[in-house]
């Protein structure tokens, strides 16, 4: 199975740091591509083209277009690192919930267990 690998960006696509830096450099995303998938990668935004934090909202927006995709793509295994919870600033109670109704070809990072609700019936890949 095709691994890819999920994480948080900003809608400018400049890649330059935490999970996004890791994307660009080894799963292929693409810089000034904030949005979606390229090579290995997703790129969810959390930040805005100003690479100032996004409202929750607008993420949980992000998210569920994710899952849509993720859920239409079931051939993959989709790798989540904990999107919005580095540079953009948010918490981990913040975001994992907003990944409640994901498919079972999504992975998660071990930290959002105790925020996805019926998070024990998600699969867990550690921590980025």
């Amino acid at each position: 199975m095709k691994e890819i690998f999920v994480f948080g960006s900003n809608l400018a696509g400049r890649h330059g740091g935490g999970a996004a830096k890791t994307a660009y450099k080894k799963h292929g995303a693409r810089w000034g591509m904030g949005v979606g998938h390229y090579g290995c990668s997703y790129a969810i935004p959390t930040k805005d083209q100003s690479i100032k934090p996004m409202s929750l909202e607008d993420i949980e927006t992000f998210v569920a277009a994710f899952i849509l995709y993720a859920a239409a793509h079931p051939e993959w295994d989709f790798k989540v690192t904990r999107i919005g919870c580095g540079l953009a600033g948010y918490e981990d109670k913040d975001i994992a919930p907003m990944f409640h109704n994901a498919t079972g070809n999504v992975m998660f990072d071990e930290a959002w267990k105790p925020y996805i609700p019926n998070g024990e019936c998600f699969t867990y890949w550690g921590t980025f």
